[in-house]
C-alpha cells in the first residue's frame, strides 16, 4: 500500500511502487485536472506541487511521492490570485496546458513574489502551450504577483 498526501487528503491506493504519481492521480484518483503530455517530462503538463515546488509527475514513482504534500490543480482555490489572474488576462485557449502552466506559476511565485520578466520566462519554460498563449501566460503572472502584494 502507498500513502499519499494530496491537496490536504490521506489516500492510500494498492499499486505498483513505480507506477508514475501522474497516473495514479489521474486513473486512481481521479483528479483529472493534472494532463499527459508527453511522458517524458518536456511539456509540463502534468506539473504538480511537491512541497510547494514544481515537479513533473509523469517523471515521478508513486513510491517516492509517499511522505510530501502534493497538490494538484483541484488544489488550488479559484481565488488564488493566480487563477483570478488567468480568467482576468484570459489566458486559456484549448486550455490543455493550463493546470501545468498554472501550477508552475503558483511555484514561482510562492518562491519570488516580485519576478523579472527573465525570472518568469526561466521558470515558465518548460511548460510548452500549443496555442501560442505565451504573451497572455506572461500578463497573468505579472498580475498574480501584484494582486498577491495587496493582500
Amino acid at each position: 500500500m502507498i500513502t499519499l498526501s494530496v491537496n490536504g487528503k490521506t489516500y492510500e491506493i494498492d499499486v505498483e511502487p513505480d507506477t508514475p504519481l501522474l497516473w495514479v492521480l489521474r486513473e486512481r484518483l481521479r483528479l483529472t485536472g493534472t494532463k499527459f503530455g508527453c511522458g517524458v517530462g518536456a511539456c509540463g503538463s502534468c506539473t504538480v506541487l511537491i512541497d510547494g515546488e514544481a515537479e513533473r509527475s509523469c517523471q515521478i514513482p508513486v513510491d517516492s511521492a509517499q511522505g510530501v504534500k502534493i497538490t494538484t490543480i483541484e488544489g488550488i482555490q479559484p481565488d488564488h490570485p493566480v487563477r483570478k489572474a488567468w480568467t482576468e488576462e484570459q489566458v486559456p485557449q484549448c486550455g490543455y496546458c493550463q493546470p501545468g502552466q498554472i501550477m508552475q506559476a503558483v511555484s514561482l511565485l510562492s518562491q519570488n513574489s516580485e519576478p523579472t520578466d527573465t525570472e518568469i520566462v526561466e521558470a515558465m519554460d518548460g511548460n510548452l502551450c500549443r496555442c501560442g498563449t505565451y504573451p497572455r501566460i506572461m500578463r497573468a503572472v505579472k498580475r498574480a504577483a501584484q494582486e498577491a502584494k495587496k493582500s
